[in-house]
């Protein structure tokens, strides 16, 4: 009996109990092997395993919701477990370093929280990409790093302020949409053949001896 599912692409880990589990090499390896449901045997002949030791692995995956069971088959005078992944790649959340009182006051802070968010989405999208490159396409990507020194409220203000009408004005100006918030009536022009995501970050430089 079979009942398998469609697949997340990606799967951002936040759990720690989750990261644990996923963090072991051979488990990581395990998952790869689990985009359709598979046996602990089929697993390990594929990665010159003994079924016992990928079964003991799926186990562990399996209890903190990484894998799920979808069904069992007969295979002769056997019946074999029918494991799945619960998504195609897998994100660790830059969450997961935070203590308990970090991460609780990130819950209240709402543009330090989409900070963390933004964080995710860059790595679950390189993921793909990645995929994509592999597959021999050629994929077309810029990123901008710089540092810049605001002498008091009045220029972080003014910065601000001119670094938000930027990316206004090209969003504007190319039609993909205007930054979360804004609105205009250049965003409902024809989406391009080809979108491009634009994610943009304003924060203080940690200094030092920071954490």
């Amino acid at each position: 009996m079979l009942d398998a599912f469609e697949l997340a692409e990606t799967y951002t880990v936040v759990n720690p109990e989750q990261a644990v589990v996923l963090l072991n090499p051979l488990r990581g390896q395990i998952v790869s092997h689990m985009r359709t449901p598979v046996s602990a045997a089929e697993v390990g002949r594929a990665m010159g395993e003994t079924p016992q030791r990928i079964n003991y692995h799926l186990k562990a995956l399996e209890k903190v919701g990484l894998v799920r069971k979808t069904g069992t088959r007969q295979v002769r005078n056997l019946v074999e477990v029918l494991y799945q992944a619960i998504a195609k790649t897998f994100v660790l959340s830059d969450a997961l370093g935070l203590e308990p009182s970090a991460a609780r006051r990130m819950k209240e802070d709402a543009s330090l929280s989409h900070l963390i968010g933004t964080s995710d989405k860059l790595k679950r999208d390189a993921v793909k990409l990645m995929e994509k490159t592999e597959a021999g396409e050629t994929v077309h990507s810029a990123s901008l790093s710089a540092t810049v020194r605001l002498a008091g409220e009045e220029a972080r203000q003014s910065f601000v302020q001119e670094y938000l009408e930027a990316v206004r004005r090209l969003t504007e100006k190319y039609g993909a949409g205007l930054p979360e918030g804004s609105s205009s009536a250049a965003a409902d022009a024809p989406a391009p053949e080809e979108t491009y995501q634009v994610l943009v970050a304003v924060y203080p430089t940690i200094g030092e001896g920071e954490d």
